[in-house]
């Protein structure tokens, strides 16, 4: 997992270069094109871009979905085709961007990052999403690898809902909607695995603990730099400083705004946990080494005396006392065992032990 991408544009290009930063996802850049009304809808997957401009002054909503953003020259003709400033594709093609909205009075352009829960490596991926939102058209760039929008086009097949009643800004909301719950089930995710973590910094912390902790504390870092400017484009669209979003779709907005709250309130909350977790290993490691060197300690603090009783019949005198006594080896032994046994009941007592 890399928090931080490393950005490959060239150095001193023209502001507006078109130059794909990121990642190739899929092998082929695919269109697809949803457009509907109240009454229809009709889907499509389209080869030459410039059969998009139809859909440029159609009365109905129409989603265009891109797939892929390596082929320059298929977001370039794209862009020519429906106005869009070069300094917005440039963003559309730089996968590093921090979430933000931009308005271009004709149309927004908006900027998020998708969270999705990799199973097989079990670990978060962040991917970029660009959506350009018209009066009667939503442009939507996604970089591959996985879409996370198949609830949405269910509900426009089925006519589930409202979003066939409604105008672009709803298919906006809806799709700005589907990002924040792909960060609940990535919470969720990372909830359970928190939880067993947290039973095993308490019972019995290993080093792969502190490697889990530390994979963790990236991938929370991850989602809280996808999710808090995320928070900011919402409130944006909330104050309706825009004429592109109806008086109707602002109540799912604000709802919407309170979703985002609160997957920025669980981030924060799963990163205090790690960072009293981690506080937590470094305690339990600390205690048990503690109790290592108490035992360690006891036991040479009781063999102290009996080196010492040992070294001194272990010299080679000719005439040293209790040399020639029958019971002298008994008797030391003896003595040796008594000395242990008063340390150790000085030591009970204490509770030393």
């Amino acid at each position: 997992m890399r928090i931080f991408k490393r950005v490959s544009k060239p150095v001193g290009a023209a502001p507006g270069t078109l130059v794909h930063v990121g990642e190739k996802k899929v092998e082929k850049s695919t269109i697809t094109v949803l457009d509907y009304d109240e009454t229809q809808v009709a889907e499509s997957e389209v080869e030459a871009v410039a059969a998009c401009a139809a859909f440029k002054d159609s009365p109905t909503v129409t989603w265009i979905n891109v797939e892929g953003l390596h082929e320059v020259e298929t977001l370039r003709e794209l862009g020519e085709c429906f106005g869009l400033h070069p300094l917005a594709l440039e963003d559309v093609l730089d996968t590093s961007q921090r979430p933000k909205i931009e308005d271009y009075d004709d149309y927004l352009y908006i900027v998020v990052r998708v969270i999705r829960y990799d199973e097989a490596d079990d670990e978060l991926r962040s991917e970029q999403l660009s959506l350009i939102v018209f009066r009667g058209a939503v442009i939507s760039f996604q970089e591959g690898g996985g879409d996370i929008f198949d609830a949405v086009r269910t509900r426009i097949r089925a006519n589930k809902g409202r979003i066939r009643k409604m105008g672009t800004d709803y298919l906006m909301y809806s799709l700005l909607d589907a990002v924040v719950d792909g960060c609940f089930v990535a919470l969720e995710q990372m909830g359970g695995r928190i939880e067993a973590l947290e039973e095993e910094v308490i019972t019995d912390p290993k080093r792969s603990t502190m490697i889990t902790i530390h994979q963790l504390r990236g991938q929370t870092a991850l989602l809280r730099r996808a999710i808090w400017p995320l928070r900011e484009v919402v409130h944006f669209l909330e104050r309706g400083e825009t004429p592109l979003l109806q008086e109707a779709t602002g109540i799912y907005v604000r709802d919407l705004y309170d979703h985002t709250i609160q997957v920025v309130e669980t981030t924060e909350s799963f990163r205090d946990l790690l960072s009293g977790m981690a506080d937590m290993y470094l305690s339990s490691v600390s205690n048990r080494m503690n109790e290592v060197m108490k035992v360690l300690t006891i036991i040479a603090t009781i063999f102290i005396p009996l080196t010492f009783i040992a070294g001194i019949y272990g010299m080679n005198f000719k005439y040293m006392p209790e040399l020639k006594w029958i019971w002298g080896y008994p008797l030391v032994l003896g003595a040796m065992l008594a000395v242990a046994a008063v340390m150790l009941f000085y030591f009970r007592r204490r509770d030393w032990l």
